[in-house]
């Protein structure tokens, strides 16, 4: 699967602003969203190829998002890179529990995400 439209979902306008930057320069869509009930109802609606998300986020966080559009029949073919501040082995091993299928760590590498983004496509 060629991924080609990414959802951004970060609470951070200038996290936002940075991946978008990083992903339209590489050539990718990007649409963004700012919480994890926005990116639940988005990825329903807009079926992005792929979703990069925030943990840490209020409302719904990052995690619960990330298993809620896994366990969905709807959008589990969706693949999510969790890019966060969580750096704890635990927080990583949690993330790819709830589906994540790669986990990055704040501040994120554009080198290292595009990596990871290619791996998944």
């Amino acid at each position: 699967m060629a991924i080609e439209n990414i959802l951004v979902v970060d609470d951070s306008p200038t996290e936002r602003h940075i991946l978008l930057e990083i992903l339209t320069k590489s050539g990718y869509k990007v649409a963004t969203a700012a919480s994890g009930e926005e990116v639940v109802a988005m990825s329903k609606e807009i079926m992005p190829d792929l979703i990069l998300m925030d943990v840490v986020m209020p409302g719904q966080d990052g995690f619960n998002a990330t298993r809620a559009i896994a366990k969905s029949a709807a959008t589990k073919h969706i693949p999510i890179i969790i890019c966060t501040t969580k750096g704890a082995e635990t927080d990583k091993i949690w993330g790819m529990r709830q589906g994540a299928k790669a986990y990055l760590v704040k501040p994120i590498k554009a080198a290292e995400l595009l990596q990871k983004i290619t791996e998944l496509g």
